[in-house]
């Protein structure tokens, strides 16, 4: 195995191609490192409920989800960070009030994922798990991460000035903004992971394309962009690889890690 233990992967964007499949190839290749010996991990924005598609043909021993908000090692629960019910509902309000009232928000809970949809989530994405419509009206849950569809960044900058304790980041697809309670990230579950594992950071090499995905980059052993990153994430990696649209991740693995030849 040499010096890794540990192989992490964001998903949209990494190892899930542009139409939200795995293709065999990854699955193969992901297959062979996990029959090697190498502990296989999925970091994302996503929720839990929303990549449970993805887990069944995965069965990933690590899945950091909601950005960091809740992560869990070989089944069980090592990092969790939630807003309480009033902060949430607090929050929901700062932003319509901010935002307007129609303004679209979606809320992880530890149990599920809720949308005040306009259009259904599945009409966007066919990997969607379920979302629950709801208002927000006497909303009563604990969130884990909430997402906003803000079209001014100044605006998410005021939120998190208004509302203490809060942290925030842009998805580069769209208007959407991410906000978790202030610290949580994907790099601080990825800790708690590697204390779970007995892993030092310097036996994970991490896949990623986002913003979200540069600081587990920045502080993984080896931190691999993908040919579609953005730039900023290609600044900071330790290595480039193909596209997810060309099996990047898979690629970069068979190279590295398994010493193979597509």
């Amino acid at each position: 195995m040499g010096k890794y233990k540990i192989l992490l992967f964001d998903l949209d964007g990494t190892l899930l191609k542009n139409d939200k499949t795995l293709s065999g190839y990854t699955l193969e290749i992901l297959a062979k490192c996990k029959n090697s010996g190498y502990l296989i991990g999925i970091s994302t924005s996503r929720s839990e409920q929303n990549c449970l598609g993805f887990l069944r043909e995965l069965k990933p021993d690590i899945l950091i989800s909601s950005g960091g908000a809740l992560a869990r090692a070989n089944g069980q629960i090592v990092s969790f960070s939630s807003f309480s019910v009033a902060e949430t509902n607090s929050f929901i309000e700062m932003a319509r009030n901010m935002c307007g009232m129609d303004c679209e928000i979606t809320v992880d809970t530890l149990d599920a994922h809720y949308w005040n949809y306009k259009t259904n989530p599945k009409a966007q994405d066919k990997s969607w798990g379920d979302s629950i419509y709801t208002d927000f009206t006497d909303f009563n849950c604990e969130a884990l991460k909430i997402c906003v569809e803000i079209s001014s960044p100044g605006l998410a900058k005021k939120m998190c000035e208004h509302f203490s304790g809060l942290d925030s980041q842009r998805f580069s697809d769209g208007d959407w903004y991410k906000f978790t309670k202030s610290g949580i990230t994907k790099e601080k579950a990825i800790l708690a992971v590697c204390e779970a594992c007995h892993a030092d950071i310097s036996e994970i090499v991490a896949f990623g394309d986002d913003y979200a995905d540069i600081g587990m980059l920045k502080i993984c052993g080896v931190g691999v962009a993908m040919g579609n990153a953005i730039q900023e994430v290609k600044d900071i990696a330790d290595d480039i690889t193909l596209s997810n649209e060309e099996d990047g991740a898979a690629d970069w693995l068979g190279k590295h890690i398994l010493c193979l030849q597509k």
